[in-house]
């Protein structure tokens, strides 16, 4: 009974962090989904692309159930999947993302918690582990990743949230007061000296 409680919500978690990372990408123009964000290149279109090639790796090859995507072989990761170049399309990776899902969630459905699976990039001891273990692994990735996305997405237009029925609109007057209480407070807590 446990086990089935704890599978649901985790993938019921693994869920949310889905679609609130799709939703970052949600108006923006293309430019905006795919340009550098962060002095590392941090990039909206590329937080997908990344999360949905954890996914396929993680609940394909670890429990020997290959991804029905083409993926590069894990160790010759280059970094490649945390960008989109310039030929591939948003649809095209957020149609990955959504295969990925359904391969995914097969994978969730049909193994218990305790079925073995195998992570051979994970340093000893750690790569015999189970499915338990890499949801917990794959939840906290996207929900990293998700979060990421979200401060991204503040930085270029304001809009923030887990989804968009809970979004409200932007009070300028509003942000720019509790912004200023912020930046009081931390001035008070650390002086600034010259």
């Amino acid at each position: 009974m446990i086990d089935e409680f704890a599978k649901d919500n985790l993938h019921r978690r693994l869920r949310r962090d889905r679609e609130a990372l799709l939703w970052k990408l949600d108006g923006l123009s293309e430019y905006d989904a795919r340009r550098p964000l962060t002095v590392t290149g941090t990039n909206l279109l590329g937080l997908v692309k990344h999360v949905a090639t954890v996914e396929a790796r993680y609940f394909g090859e670890v429990f020997d159930r290959p991804s029905p995507e083409e993926l590069r072989r894990w160790q010759d990761h280059d970094g490649s999947d945390l960008w989109a170049t310039e030929d591939e399309t948003r649809d095209q990776i957020i149609g990955f993302y959504r295969r990925t899902w359904e391969h995914s969630d097969a994978t969730i459905t049909e193994l218990p918690l305790d079925a073995p699976g195998h992570v051979p990039w994970w340093p000893e001891p750690g790569p015999n582990t189970n499915l338990f273990a890499v949801m917990v692994h794959v939840v906290g990735e996207a929900n990293r990743h998700a979060g990421h996305a979200d401060i991204l997405r503040e930085g270029l237009d304001g809009r923030t949230g887990v989804r968009p029925e809970h979004e409200r609109e932007i009070d300028e007057a509003a942000r720019a007061a509790y912004w200023a209480k912020v930046e009081q407070a931390a001035r008070s807590a650390a002086p600034i000296k010259g």
